[in-house]
C-alpha cells in the first residue's frame, strides 16, 4: 500500500502511528519518527480538515511522552541505563557532552536536543540519572515537543503542496529541509563546544 493513501485523517492507525513512533523513537533512535511527521504532512497538503491538527497534536505528545519515558528510565533505572546507554566510550562521551550542557545552557538544551536524535537520547536519559528538576524538564520537552511536531509536519505540508502529484517528490523537499535545520542545529553545537573548550584552554 502507498505510504501517502495508507496515512489518512480518516484513519484511526494514522493517530496511533503518529503517538507510538516519535514515543518509542526517543529511547530507539534509529526509529524514523520524523520521516514519518513530514509524510502526515505530505498525504494532508492542501487539506484543511480540522482533524489534522489532532494528528500534529498526537505526533507531539509521542515525542514528550518518549522523552519522560527517558526521563524515568534513568532516574528509576540508573544502573541499567548506565550500562546500556553509556558503558562504551563514545556513549561515555556522550553521557559528558549531556552534564556539560545542562550545566551550562539548562532547559533551553532539551528543546534543542530534540532535534539532535542521538543528542536527545543522551540528554533525557542524563536528565533522569541526575535527577534534573521533574519541572522543568516537562515544561522543556512539552515546549520541545510540540516546536518539534509542528516543524516537521509544515516541513512536509510544504513539498507536498509544491509537489501535489508527485508525493514522493514532495516528501524528499520535506525531509531534505529537515535534515538542514538538524545539520545547522549540530554544526551549532559543535561550534559551541569548541569555544567552550578553547575558552577553558
Amino acid at each position: 500500500m502507498d505510504l501517502f493513501t495508507s496515512l489518512r485523517v480518516e484513519s484511526a492507525i494514522s493517530y496511533l502511528i503518529a503517538f507510538l513512533v516519535p514515543a518509542f523513537d526517543a529511547i530507539l533512535p534509529v526509529l524514523p519518527a520524523e520521516a514519518l511527521i513530514i509524510a502526515l504532512g505530505v498525504a494532508t497538503a492542501g487539506r484543511t480538515d480540522p482533524r489534522i491538527a489532532l494528528l500534529v497534536g498526537c505526533a507531539a505528545l509521542g515525542a514528550f511522552t518518549g522523552d519522560n519515558l527517558a526521563y524515568l528510565l534513568g532516574r528509576q533505572f540508573g544502573p541499567f541505563v548506565e550500562r546500556r546507554f553509556f558503558s562504551s566510550e563514545k556513549g561515555a562521551k556522550r553521557r559528558a557532552w549531556a552534564e556539560r550542557s545542562l550545566q551550562r545552557f539548562g532547559v533551553l538544551i532539551i528543546v534543542v536536543c530534540r532535534f539532535i536524535p542521538a543528542g536527545r537520547t543522551a540528554v533525557t536519559l542524563s536528565c533522569g540519572l541526575l535527577r534534573y528538576s521533574r519541572r522543568k524538564f516537562v515544561v522543556a520537552t512539552g515546549a520541545g515537543a510540540v516546536i518539534w511536531a509542528l516543524y516537521a509536519f509544515f516541513a512536509g505540508r510544504v513539498g507536498g503542496r509544491a509537489f501535489q502529484d508527485k508525493p514522493w517528490a514532495g516528501f524528499l523537499v520535506g525531509l531534505s529541509a529537515a535534515v538542514v535545520i538538524s545539520v545547522l542545529v549540530e554544526a551549532i553545537r559543535r561550534v559551541a563546544r569548541w569555544r567552550s573548550k578553547h575558552q577553558r584552554g
